[in-house]
């Protein structure tokens, strides 16, 4: 909405009538006719509180909740004496528009600060605690959903679906099913979505032991017990290794972090020891070369750990780009 130029006024005659009309078109819920009035006044810098907060119910009750937020949230840049009456219609925006983390953080937010008005606090108290319950609900709705959509992608052997599923079902935190833990354990699925599963647990601080079979290598750990890829050893040595080429060649050092990131997620929990950190670096340079043409040994001149974690970094870089795709 352009504002007038600051000289043009309306005057008082016109403005006491369009006050009147907006209130009364409010009143009888004609809200398209209300807000062209509102914004009219707007447009002659007649901002008062009545005129923004009934442009805010128009919007609102008209279905623009987008517009409605984008203005709330501009309006609580300010404190001023209009603060918390802003506030209370953009925590309904957000409840009716499902937003329930948001609305959630934003009263922490705002009790945090020990100034909201004692009259507000118990509105403010049962937004949050509806928002909540709301959120708990929506949460085992979706959870169902996705797994019943996950055993049947599990069925269709459509592994990038399987993936997704998984990614949603870790962003809910949900408790998962010993169906799903089993996962782990089955040769017939990815490593990749192993790994996805295994990672969901870590999430959720899962302490029981699970079974994990991957890369011919059994493993009987608790989720909880075991560091993420980037605070393991392994990761943080052959990051040292190659470290020097940050500053010397950052493209080919991009590409290495990222094979290396791709490398021991497709691998992940089951890892190579720590002591072959020095191969797996040496072989991730030649891979790297190899995809920017940068001239190195042969394959057959390098040694046999070297070929061996060449064809290892190659595959898994081929299986993570086979079901997740980085934007």
């Amino acid at each position: 909405m352009q504002n007038l130029p600051e000289n043009v006024i309306l005057f008082p005659k016109w403005r006491t009538v369009l006050e009147e009309e907006s209130l009364q078109a409010l009143k009888e819920k004609k809200y398209e006719d209300a807000l062209l009035k509102l914004n009219k006044l707007l447009s002659y810098q007649i901002d008062s509180y009545e005129i923004i907060s009934g442009k805010l119910i128009c919007l609102m009750e008209l279905g623009r909740h987008h517009e409605a937020q984008d203005i709330c949230e501009e309006l609580l840049k300010h404190k001023d004496e209009h603060y918390y009456h802003y506030l209370h219609i953009y925590l309904t925006i957000l409840f009716q528009t499902n937003q329930y983390d948001t609305l959630m953080k934003q009263i922490d937010y705002e009790f945090q600060s020990n100034a909201v008005p004692s009259m507000m606090q118990e509105q403010f108290q049962q937004l949050y605690e509806m928002s909540s319950k709301m959120k708990a609900d929506v949460s085992v709705e979706h959870t169902a959903t996705y797994l019943d959509e996950l055993h049947e992608a599990i069925e269709a052997e459509d592994y990038r679906k399987q993936w997704r599923l998984l990614e949603k079902l870790r962003k809910l935190r949900s408790d998962p099913t010993q169906e799903v833990i089993s996962l782990l354990m089955k040769g017939s699925i990815h490593p990749v979505i192993k790994t996805a599963v295994f990672i969901w647990l870590q999430d959720i601080n899962y302490k029981d032991k699970v079974k994990v079979h991957k890369w011919d290598t059994a493993l009987n750990v608790k989720p909880d017990e075991v560091p993420n890829i980037h605070n393991q050893i392994l990761f943080k040595q052959i990051l040292l290794i190659i470290g020097e080429l940050e500053q010397k060649d950052p493209s080919l050092y991009n590409l290495l972090l990222k094979l290396l990131n791709h490398y021991l997620y497709v691998r992940f929990p089951v890892l190579p020891g720590e002591e072959d950190a020095e191969w797996i670096a040496e072989s991730l340079k030649y891979v790297g070369s190899s995809y920017l043409n940068i001239p190195s040994p042969t394959r057959e001149e390098s040694s046999i750990e070297n070929r061996h974690y060449i064809e290892e970094i190659e595959l898994c870089e081929t299986l993570y780009e086979s079901i997740i795709e980085e934007s």
